[in-house]
């Protein structure tokens, strides 16, 4: 019935079901509809406007009968939401207020305290606190829209759900959930909170096609804990559509965002000089958000094994870095048999780079890479060839500090390594430091120009101190290694100057004052019991003091030759850069002393204390050079094929065309020294970059192959001697963009000393071999299907090309000559060939050959390597899940290379 307010003089609808107490709900009546909003608030101001009009007038005809029993009104909390609750629909909105029913169809959207929802249809029963969603049919009668239930971070997209926004239970049908990078499907889920499911006929895969994947694992029952973990019954695998024989009674697996700690599975296999072995078998440990460590053990039934450790830390806006430390004992072949033999052998790398930003006065860097020389030519768990062919190991950690003072200065410690893999020798400094004070003018203010002669002085101070360390591979961190270490100190002080005259040219003026401290000399007498020379260390600090000056004159000139602005060539400029330059150091031969070479004592020759000391001896006799530089470069202007644009195009012939010779002074015989004559270019677009150099003696030699103090023309021959050149080219082409192509620097094969093309093969990582062996494609290409017709194949090709002549003792022959080539090639939209190869035309042999295959399986990855020849001959073949969550389903045969150094 319809009533008016006593109290507010405004007319009510008032609902009294049976049984139950007075509830008011305000409604207007002009225009006559029905809002759930309006509702909800007019109940609660009704009930007001009945309290208050009975409070002032008793009599009132809505006033309660003193002669009746009064009934406990019934609780009405049900009727009111709980939060404000938005929607939209694109269909319709409906409000049945007798079923307590809100429907919203057609892309309809409800949002509801922490739920959000979207579906084709969606009805809310206010009264009973659920949500129903579902689908709807399109004009073709496809059911289309499919729910979207969020709540939280849970994600859900099922056919239908029915959910109560009080108890947080839900039951859902078809339901489609992510769970980090795994899709879990059910037939039917029972939700009893946002933390805890239960699911019927539950599937698993990580397939980007949920609705149709290539594959899933199907559990009959499941219970799920939403950024947790996993328990599955019976389990089994299908692969498009059909059962396969790879299931388990029971599994537990996290799906979490977090990094969980758990068991590696090993990889089983066998080899033909180690036997059987299960490799890569560990455990992950998630130590922290910031760091993990993983290690891994490889073990042969012949004896052999390897033990792993890595690593990986990250401070966002700080640092990050890699530690990687690996161990293997190889034996080869059975005891007893004659190729037996048993080695030891580690690796240690370490990469650490700070974040500019996180202090721009101080950086932090570290790149090792150090450990026994044949690891990466006897590793039992990598195939690198690249690593393998690599002849030196470097390291270097440093610590870089700048002082914002005035002047600046500048201080760096460094520790580097040096390793030799054939020779197995090693350089180290353990420390190098270094320290600057930036330039000092003395003539001139700091806002004041530095022009001219004077105003132009300034001087620097410069320090290097070092720790020296020269041993073998055998004595690495042994007592002897440190024993032989050389110790010294540098200073210097370099006063320069710079000014022009005659306005073209430049005149740079420079005297250095250099001085070197030691802390241990060598002297040399004669043992006369022995009869041979004795050197002795003498410890002690000592020091010696140098100086030189240098001046030079240069210039540049500029040349021009013009062909028309109507040729393919319009013009043609040249620019020179030619410099001649002086030094002069006087003798210093108070350093120097002599010592007996007899028991007379009569032959006595000259040596310096300092001889062998880090920083060496200095000059005994004056150092007088004059020396010349001409540096050329070639550019061209040419006509552009489109005639749209109406300036020409520059071209660069020639980047650099240098000669350089010296002339010293000061010696007796053979002042003149070699013409070094060198350049380089860049053509088809810098696609391809081409080096050259060669070197011209003007002096003869005799029969012995040593130069001589005659002019080469004088003996008949021309007027100078080629004694060496060498020709390098390096041609890069793809079909695809590479401008935007970064270089990851902590690619495994490039820590390893590897190169960061694939001249040499592509690296093989066998405790991962998810990873591709071909470059990632750009997101852009990935769905482009290579169109024979239109030649639309997406490749690229590396070719490096090199050639060295050798004529030092007039032998004339060709040292080097070789050529190498690597490929890739896109056949299908998922399937790729690679190739790398080439031949050696002085060994007149084909040189490292590698072939790769690979298909791309969309969840599933399969390739196959092989390299046919050689002592790298080696094959191997994967096929296996991408997701790292089902990295174990997989299948991996091969036959690594031959491990042994012979």
């Amino acid at each position: 019935m319809i009533v008016k307010c006593a109290y507010f003089g405004e007319k009510y609808v008032v609902l009294t079901p049976p049984g139950a107490g007075l509830i008011c709900t305000k409604v207007a009546l002009k225009p006559l509809r029905t809002n759930l909003f309006h509702i909800v608030l007019s109940a609660t101001f009704l009930t007001l406007c009945l309290t208050k009009s009975y409070a002032q007038n008793p009599t009132s005809p809505l006033a309660p009968d003193s002669t009746k029993v009064t009934l406990k009104p019934k609780d009405t909390s049900q009727v009111f939401l709980e939060g404000i609750a938005k929607r939209k629909a694109v269909g319709y909105e409906r409000m049945n207020q007798k079923k307590k029913l809100l429907t919203l169809y057609d892309k309809a959207e409800l949002y509801y305290l922490d739920m959000e929802l979207k579906a084709g249809i969606i009805v809310m029963d206010y009264e009973k606190n659920e949500v129903y969603a579902g689908r709807i049919k399109d004009s073709t009668g496809k059911l289309t829209q499919r729910p979207y239930f969020k709540q939280g971070g849970n994600i859900i997209e099922p056919d239908s759900i029915k959910f109560n926004t009080k108890t947080k239970k839900a039951i859902i049908w078809n339901s489609q959930t992510k769970q980090s990078d795994v899709m879990v499907l059910a037939y039917r889920t029972k939700r009893e909170n946002d933390s805890l499911y239960f699911m019927d006929r539950a599937r698993f895969t990580t397939s980007d096609n949920p609705d149709d994947p290539e594959y899933w694992f199907q559990a009959t029952r499941a219970k799920m804990v939403p950024k947790g973990k996993v328990v599955v019954g019976p389990t089994n695998m299908y692969i498009y559509g059909v059962p396969t024989p790879i299931g388990v009674p029971f599994a537990f697996f996290p799906v979490t965002n977090k990094a969980q700690s758990g068991i590696i599975i090993p990889t089983p296999g066998d080899t033909q000089r180690r036997g059987y072995f299960l490799q890569n078998g560990g455990y992950y440990f998630a130590l922290s958000d910031h760091y993990d460590l993983t290690t891994l053990v490889d073990y042969y039934t012949n004896g052999s094994y390897a033990l792993r450790a890595e690593t990986n830390y990250a401070w966002r806006y700080r640092f990050r870095g890699n530690l990687n430390l690996r161990y293997e004992n190889q034996v080869n072949s059975e005891r007893g048999f004659p190729d037996y033999s048993r080695t030891k052998v580690y690796n240690i790398q370490w990469t650490h780079s700070q974040d500019g930003k996180s202090n721009p006065n101080s950086r932090f860097s570290a790149s090792v890479n150090l450990g026994s020389s044949t690891f990466f030519q006897t590793s039992l768990n990598q195939i690198n060839a690249g690593a393998r062919l690599n002849n030196t190991l470097t390291s270097s950690v440093s610590y870089n500090r700048t002082f914002a003072s005035t002047p600046q200065v500048n201080i760096a410690l460094t520790a580097t390594h040096s390793q030799n893999t054939q020779t197995q020798s090693i350089t180290m400094t353990l420390p190098t430091f270094t320290g600057s004070v930036d330039r000092i003018f003395p003539f001139a203010s700091e806002e004041e120009p530095k022009k001219g002669l004077i105003k132009n002085i300034n001087f620097q101070y410069n320090v290097i101190g070092e720790n020296r360390i020269n041993t073998t591979d055998s004595l690495f961190f042994k007592p002897e290694m440190f024993r032989d270490a050389l110790t010294g100190v540098k200073h210097s002080i370099p006063l320069s100057t710079n000014f022009k005259i005659a306005k073209y040219f430049s005149i740079p003026l420079s005297v250095n004052y250099t001085e070197v401290w030691t802390f241990k000399t060598f002297e040399k007498t004669f043992d006369t019991a022995t009869n041979r020379v004795v050197t002795n260390e003498v410890n002690g600090f000592d020091s010696y003091r140098t100086y030189s000056f240098s001046t030079g004159v240069g210039t540049t000139i500029y040349g021009t030759f013009n062909f028309g602005k109507d040729k393919k060539i319009q013009a043609i400029r040249h620019i020179i850069k030619p410099t001649i330059s002086y030094s002069y150091q006087p003798s210093f031969s108070r350093y120097y002393d002599t010592y007996a070479t007899d028991a007379s004592g009569n032959m006595r020759t000259e040596y310096s204390r300092f001889d062998g000391t880090l920083y060496g001896a200095p000059g005994k006799s004056n150092s007088n050079f004059i020396g010349l530089n001409i540096n050329n470069t070639f550019e061209a202007k040419v006509t552009e094929r489109d005639s749209t644009k109406t300036e020409p195009r520059k071209v660069m012939l020639l980047n650099s065309f240098n000669i350089q010779t010296s002339y010293d002074i000061s010696a007796d015989s053979l002042r003149l020294a070699p013409i070094r004559i060198s350049g380089g270019t860049a053509l088809f677009k810098d696609k391809m970059n081409i080096n050259f150099a060669t070197t011209l003696d003007p002096y003869a030699i005799d029969a012995s192959g040593n130069r001589i103090d005659k002019m080469n023309s004088a003996v008949g021959g021309s007027l100078v001697r080629m004694t060496s050149s060498n020709l390098t080219m390096n041609y890069s082409f793809s079909s695809r963009d590479q401008t935007n192509k970064e270089t990851d620097s902590n690619d495994q094969s490039q820590r390893n000393g590897g190169r960061d093309d694939d001249l040499f093969g592509k690296a093989t990582d066998l405790s991962d071999m998810r990873q591709s062996q071909f470059d990632d494609e750009p997101e852009d290409d990935k769905d482009k299907v290579a169109e024979f017709f239109k030649t639309e194949i997406p490749f690229d090709l590396t070719m490096a090309y090199s050639l060295t002549y050798s004529n030092a003792r007039r032998e004339s022959k060709i040292s080097s000559n070789s050529l190498m080539a690597s490929g890739n090639v896109d056949l299908g939209k998922r399937w790729k060939v690679g190739i790398s190869s080439g031949y050696d035309f002085v060994q007149k042999g084909v040189t490292f050959t590698q072939f790769r295959f690979e298909r791309d399986l969309l969840s599933w990855r399969m390739d196959f390597t092989w390299v046919p020849l050689g002592a790298y001959n080696s094959w191997g073949f994967f096929i296996g899940i991408k997701s790292g969550m089902f990295s174990d389903v997989k299948w991996e045969k091969r036959r690594p290379p031959d491990s042994v150094v012979r």
